[in-house]
């Protein structure tokens, strides 16, 4: 055996005794090209064209040799859109915790894969641990339950979805595929987010097999219209597999009737999945947390931390009531989970999960809930639904402005309606909506605000809405303000123009 030392040449390891001593320099060239490439943007996001930061991009990528670290950092923080700003309050996009980033390098300079004990013994554990506890959170008995860390909402509905396939539908579907004589259907709210018809489409399901039901104004499913929609569809011959409940629509935060849909679930013999990846938020929050009643009803459940929990994406949560219903996902590879190393007391996580390679997102999280704790966290989640309350009364004193529905939890929706322009001509439906496009537009481009843009449910013009989605507890009232002054300014602008 050669005892050569390793070559001195080579670039170092985050890892083993002597990768933090290699990463401290490193860290602190990578904070003050942040501090410098937002000073640089200053403001939400980079004024410009999108072909403008393209170019610069690509000259930089193509042409950064020495200094790379710090060149194509300041670059990205120049280049960002920053959710910490607060005038970039478009998406349910957070702006991460401090402690949570820290917590997410010592997962990342570890790099523990999640597909097996002996690649993350105690990562294995902690996420194990840290899932019985949203468990409780969510209203399940822990000891009964099961769930995995995911990627977000899309990757934790398709498992919900993937699970009430192969329990609802008879065989073994998800061996031997759909018999088509089934007609599987699922039900869910014309606000649902759109993940929901791409895992039909994954499942071999089809797109047209998701029935789109009615929302009321605020975009909560009608559960009349849901009843209507099951008995229906039995009468047609369908096979009703699940029923989709959201609890936090993306546009305006509505939560759906998750009593009824669960009685009628239970009634149809069909799965109840809750798609909680932004209204999971609410559980942390005494105020808000009665929003959710009924939510441990769920055969299923989506909660995203990278939304209303504050954590570097990806931080996306499934848990299933039942442990068994995850029968179907079960899987030996005996290179990663051999029965006689888990008979021995080697556990392994690879059954629970659509992913093989997993990072320890559970670390940050579970950090994040032992430093500042459920109470900790619940006054971030109201002092954003304080924000959205305020921006909405801000919305009603400006006379360009129209409130879309009173917030629910921390989205504010609403749209700009011209008055008269210079050429004395009446603004109509079509028109408004290219009106409030293209103002979007304008803020974009002079880098002052970042707004999202949305359409309610609906056929025919006069839907598009903007929208403000409010995940920075650090912005202040008179921040808002301004943010909305902005808006109404441009909108003049635009008038006029």
């Amino acid at each position: 055996m050669s005892d050569e030392l390793p070559d001195p040449e080579l670039p170092p390891l985050a890892g083993g005794v002597g990768g933090p001593a290699a990463l401290r320099p490193l860290l602190e060239t990578v904070l003050t090209a942040l501090e410098a490439g937002a000073v640089r943007r200053a403001g939400p996001l980079p004024a410009g064209a999108p072909g403008e930061l393209a170019d610069l991009v690509r000259e930089e990528f193509r042409h950064t040799e020495a200094d790379a670290l710090a060149r194509l950092t300041e670059l990205l923080a120049h280049g960002a859109a920053d959710p910490a700003d607060p005038a970039c309050a478009a998406h349910l996009h957070c702006p991460p915790l401090a402690v949570a980033v820290a917590a997410d390098l010592a997962a990342d300079a570890l790099n523990p894969s999640m597909d097996s004990w002996d690649q993350a013994p105690a990562a294995t554990v902690l996420e194990t641990e840290l899932l019985a506890e949203l468990a409780v959170l969510v209203g399940y008995r822990p000891e009964l339950a099961a769930g995995v860390l995911t990627s977000g909402g899309t990757e934790s509905n398709l498992l919900g979805l993937m699970l009430a396939r192969d329990q609802i539908l008879p065989g073994r579907p998800e061996m031997d595929g759909v018999d088509p004589g089934t007609r599987p259907r699922i039900f869910a709210s014309r606000a649902a987010h759109f993940s929901v018809q791409r895992a039909a489409a994954v499942l071999g399901l089809g797109e047209r097999a998701v029935v789109a039901v009615d929302v009321d104004r605020e975009l909560r499913m009608d559960g009349a219209a849901l009843g209507a929609a099951l008995a229906a569809a039995v009468r047609d011959g369908q096979t009703p597999i699940a029923v989709v409940a959201t609890a936090g629509t993306t546009d305006t935060g509505a939560v759906d009737p998750l009593h009824r849909c669960a009685d009628l679930a239970a009634e149809y013999g069909a799965w109840l999945h809750v798609d909680a990846a932004y209204g999971g938020g609410a559980l942390l929050s005494d105020r808000l947390a009665p929003l959710l009643d009924g939510l441990a009803r769920a055969d299923s459940v989506s909660l995203d931390w990278h939304k209303l929990g504050w954590q570097p994406t990806a931080a996306g949560v499934f848990l299933a009531r039942r442990a068994e219903t995850y029968a179907s996902l079960a899987r030996r590879a005996v290179y990663l989970n051999p029965a006689d190393d888990e008979e021995a007391g080697y556990p392994s996580l690879l059954g629970l999960s659509l992913r093989t390679t997993r990072r320890a997102d559970a670390f940050k999280i579970a950090v994040t809930l032992r430093t500042l704790g459920r109470q900790g966290l619940g006054r971030l989640v109201d002092r954003c639904h304080e924000l959205a309350l305020a921006a909405a009364e801000l919305v009603r004193g400006r006379p360009e402005l129209e409130l879309h529905c009173e917030p629910l939890l921390t989205t504010v929706v609403f749209r700009y309606r011209p008055q008269r322009g210079e050429r004395a001509r009446e603004w109509d439906p079509a028109a408004v909506d290219r009106f409030n496009g293209e103002l979007r537009r304008r803020l974009l481009a002079g880098g002052r605000a970042v707004l999202g843009r949305t359409e309610l449910p609906g056929a025919g013009p006069g839907l598009v809405r903007l929208k403000l989605t409010l995940l920075n507890p650090h912005t202040s009232e008179a921040e808002l303000a301004r943010l909305l002054d902005e808006v109404t300014e441009a909108g003049r602008a635009l008038e006029s123009a």
